[in-house]
């Protein structure tokens, strides 16, 4: 039966526009780039301009000073603003960073100027070009950085004195500090080194891509922006991408001593085809931590490696009957003496704590829930701090664990909450929301009682209450037994006498997560882009079907070597179900999706029972093949280990039913615009009709100029039509 969870009836108003939702009519408000600063009563932050770096209390979030401001600060050229900064350990000095220029996801170059805060002055942090992701060493005395696939220390000690650490870099070759596509996309990190603890050495992985096969991608002249040199003849951009089972890039880690200025490669035990997603610094001058992975992701290893005479210890091994989850390694956080990691051992993630030798200390965190982020360990008092889904996938809330395990909880409302904590604990910026009300930002101390409300997103509630649709959660269960969650969006004026058709929305891949008490929920949040289709009479819902995130391991991890198979079969008993609701119209039910949800659109199009009249899949994988190694062998093995494989909306292209709208961008690095034609080929040979929306020159986001806009009016246009 449908359970309810709450309801939120709203009353007439003026309609959304399409344009309503790019142009920052309804755009929550929220706190960013928020660094704790070391006396840990002190946070600063990017002013909206981005002309100052302001510092705030975290017990009243008031100003007490400007640590940056361009009209005062006094250097080689004149700075308009800055894109972002970086404190040095000190805080003596801060990293401007300016001309920010994107590569892919989480990789960019840019100008980096180094700052004074005393004097007020800053200089340029190299003459040679723009530079990517700068560290300072421990003491701040040294900052290193990679351009051009070489790495780079700057002494500030000697006016920026520069030495060239690595000389073998070349693009589409060797990568050295800084990840190649698919370990950047996959690892979800954009720098790959570190210094000792004392600063003399200098540890990276290096990237050998030279074999990794070349994908190349067709660039147009195209607008906003104009690729000018492609005005007569199209262009390519050429890089290296390994796709399911083929070659990636070997990996090793090296060592630069700054003293002696010797480089010497560290004996990490790693398989021929092994992944390195991260190096650590650890507390101990002589030891860095090296993680490695086996090519199926399903076994982790840990080692304290010397970089002064190459040696590795293995200390901790972490193991999976199916694959290790990212958070394995990227929560990954190093203290004076200790570490914490994340494990999912006890069929929940939660938090332990180890020893530099790789003894177990003991658990941080306890319950038959996940922990679904940490924030932080106080070795001082030795308590940890993190986010978990306690009561209910739908909801977060904020953690203390003290050394005795007793659990706290700190968050103040209900929903969802994020925190970030002062330096030593004391404070914390709780953003908290729900369905129907947007971020509420509140500075709290660790006891839990709030302080202040920075932000509340008042006026904004007062005009979506106007604007939204009838907001609900539910729960059902299918043909099969599973529970399962999702959020329903109905017209304001919505009638039970009625029969409205319905639009299903959802993403479906690993651990992730659409159906939250959250105000983060549909396409543009708020369910503001449902809400426009909501007026014009029609319900949408997301349902999270088996695969997502927030359930525990057996949960996410029954997908495992059979993507799009049981998320699609989700899919189609939520529609069933929605079918048996006497407001419901059942001969017209839509799925739409992006990536991942464009994938799961299409297979569960074509799973075999028609309950779907339409459906727009976006920027869609169409075969596992086809994407990139990491991602794809951590879920489904390799091909030739895998006929899972062949369960593929390709494959099934002769069972699609309902009308079919394809979006995609044909410079998608990500999802290569071969998902599409490949894809439509297999429909044009099946002899089955289809849509289709192309965007020159956009990749995996589909942005630039009035893009997203016209890929909202696309998808409306088809769904009105259609349904």
């Amino acid at each position: 039966m449908l359970l309810l969870l709450g309801t939120i009836s709203l009353c007439h108003a003026q309609l959304i526009t399409l344009e309503d939702l790019t142009n920052g009519k309804f755009y929550a408000e929220r706190i960013y780039g928020v660094i704790p600063m070391a006396d840990g009563e002190t946070y600063t932050q990017l002013s909206d301009d981005r002309r100052q770096i302001v510092r705030r209390s975290f017990r009243t979030g008031e100003q007490i000073g400007i640590l940056f401001d361009v009209t005062t600060a006094r250097g080689p050229v004149p700075l308009q603003g800055i894109d972002g900064y970086e404190m040095s350990p000190d805080e003596s000095h801060i990293l401007l960073q300016t001309e920010t220029k994107y590569i892919y996801r989480r990789s960019y170059s840019a100008e980096h100027y180094i700052y004074d805060v005393a004097a007020r002055t800053f200089r340029r942090l190299s003459d040679g070009g723009a530079q990517q992701v700068p560290l300072f060493s421990p003491d701040g005395t040294k900052v290193a950085f990679a351009r051009s696939n070489n790495l780079y220390l700057c002494d500030l000690t000697k006016q920026g004195q520069e030495e060239q650490v690595t000389t073998d870099g070349k693009f589409n070759h060797i990568l050295n500090g800084i990840p190649d596509w698919v370990n950047e996309e996959e690892f979800s990190t954009n720098r790959s080194f570190c210094f000792t603890a004392d600063g003399n050495a200098l540890c990276w992985v290096r990237y050998d891509e030279s074999l990794v096969p070349v994908y190349s991608m067709q660039m147009y002249k195209g607008l906003r922006p104009e690729i000018t040199d492609n005005d007569n003849y199209p262009g390519t951009y050429d890089y290296k991408y390994p796709v399911a089972g083929a070659k990636n890039s070997d990996v090793c880690v090296k060592s630069f001593d700054l003293q002696s200025h010797a480089t010497r490669q560290l004996d990490i035990p790693l398989e021929s085809d092994g992944y390195i997603p991260c190096i650590r610094m650890t507390s101990d001058k002589d030891r860095i931590a090296v993680v490695t992975l086996n090519r199926h992701q399903d076994r982790m290893d840990i080692y304290m490696a010397n970089p002064h005479d190459g040696t590795a210890k293995l200390i901790v091994r972490e193991t999976d009957s199916k694959y290790l989850r990212e958070s394995a390694y990227t929560d990954l956080t190093f203290y004076p003496g200790r570490f914490v990691m994340t494990s999912g051992r006890t069929g929940y993630d939660q938090l332990f704590l180890y020893d530099l030798e790789g003894n177990l200390i003991r658990r941080l965190s306890d319950g038959n829930y996940d922990v679904t982020a940490f924030y932080g360990y106080d070795p001082k008092n030795d308590c940890a701090y993190y986010q978990a889904a306690d009561e209910s996938p739908l909801r977060r809330n904020i953690f203390k664990c003290d050394k005795r395990r007793r659990v706290s909880r700190l968050n103040p409302l209900t929903g969802t909450n994020e925190a970030i904590f002062s330096k030593n604990f004391r404070y914390f910026m709780n953003v908290n929301s729900t369905l129907e009300r947007p971020y509420v930002t509140d500075l709290v101390s660790a006891e839990g009682k709030t302080l202040k409300t920075l932000v509340d997103n008042a006026t904004l509630k007062t005009l979506t209450d106007k604007v939204c649709g009838q907001k609900s959660t539910f729960t059902f269960t299918t043909s099969e037994g599973v529970e399962l969650y999702g959020w329903m969006v109905r017209p304001r004026d919505f009638d039970p006498a009625k029969r409205y058709p319905v639009i299903m929305f959802q993403y479906g891949g690993p651990g992730s997560q659409e159906v939250r008490d959250s105000w983060r929920m549909g396409q543009v949040g708020g369910g503001l882009f449902e809400s426009y289709m909501a007026e014009r009479g029609y319900i949408f819902v997301c349902v999270d079907g088996r695969g997502t995130g927030a359930r525990g391991r057996d949960f996410e991890k029954c997908t495992y070597q059979q993507l799009g198979v049981l998320e699609a079969r989700d899919q189609v008993e939520a529609a069933l179900y929605l079918g048996t609701l006497p407001y419901v119209d059942k001969e017209r039910i839509g799925i739409w999706g992006w990536s991942f949800g464009g994938f799961n659109t299409l297979m569960s199009m074509s799973e075999g029972r028609p309950v779907f009249k339409a459906g727009v899949a976006v920027a869609a994988p169409t075969n596992w093949k086809y994407y990139d190694t990491v991602y794809t062998e951590r879920y489904m093995r390799t091909p030739k280990e895998n006929p899972g494989y062949a369960e593929n909306p390709i494959g099934r292209a002769s069972k699609l039913h309902g009308k079919l709208l394809l979006i995609h961008g044909t410079a998608d690095d990500n999802v290569h615009f071969r998902n599409c034609a490949e894809y439509t080929e297999a429909l044009v040979q099946e002899g089955k009709q289809f849509d289709m929306q192309v965007y020159t020159n956009r990749n995996h986001f589909i942005m630039g100029g009035r893009t997203r806009n016209h890929l909202y009016h696309r998808i409306t246009e088809f769904f009105l039509e259609n349904l």
